[in-house]
């Protein structure tokens, strides 16, 4: 017989009670028991997998601008006049002068924002 699968030759038993991981109470362990019940083992699982609680929101760095009115917007998606769903235009931040959203593309021009090109040259093998 293969003792891997036989809890009576793998596990020790003890006549100390053992607390339950969800619980605390104390109770008599058979085999590989880890929980008091089944109500504990449910419980502690629902509670490993529960979905997140909060949910993803807008970035608070991201300019939004309403297609019908040109508003824009800072983090907010959704347009006050409008009521209705914004574009992302794309990060940025309030102006320091007059705190108006403004986008970096406002700013830079493509050739600005475009990764600049390497500077390394080849390397040349001596000839001997």
């Amino acid at each position: 017989m293969n003792t891997v699968r036989d809890d009576s030759a793998t596990t020790a038993t003890t006549m100390t009670p053992t607390p339950c991981l969800r619980c605390g109470v104390a109770f008599d362990r058979l085999g590989r028991q880890r929980f008091c019940s089944t109500v504990c083992r449910q419980s502690a699982w629902r509670q490993r997998r529960a979905a997140p609680v909060e949910p993803i929101v807008a970035k608070a760095d991201v300019v939004y601008e309403c297609a019908d009115c040109d508003a824009r917007y800072l983090g907010d998606q959704r347009c006050d006049i409008c009521n209705r769903w914004c574009r992302r235009v794309g990060p940025g931040g309030c102006c320091p002068a007059c705190e108006a959203p403004v986008a970096i593309t406002d700013i830079l021009t493509p050739e600005q924002l475009a990764q600049p090109r390497s500077t390394t040259s080849k390397r040349r093998t001596r000839s001997t």
